[in-house]
């Protein structure tokens, strides 16, 4: 798994513990809907700021977001 895949799959994974919509996300995050979608599917790389206003906006450490999940 690439830093990208693991950004989308930690996004997802987060946002739906916290019960949030991607569009409730992207508001958050002051993001277009459509942008936080391309995130969470891996047609998108966030910069390190969008990370940082991803994790404020979802209340975790941005480290959370890239973390590599041992399978």
């Amino acid at each position: 798994m690439d830093l990208k895949d693991a950004v989308a799959a930690n996004l997802r994974r987060v946002r739906r513990a916290k019960k949030m919509t991607q569009e409730e996300l992207a508001y958050r995050a002051e993001l277009s809907p459509r942008y936080v979608s391309r995130i969470e599917t891996g047609a998108a790389s966030p910069t390190v700021s969008v990370l940082g206003r991803l994790a404020d906006a979802l209340g975790v450490d941005p480290c959370e977001l890239i973390r590599l999940r041992r399978r």
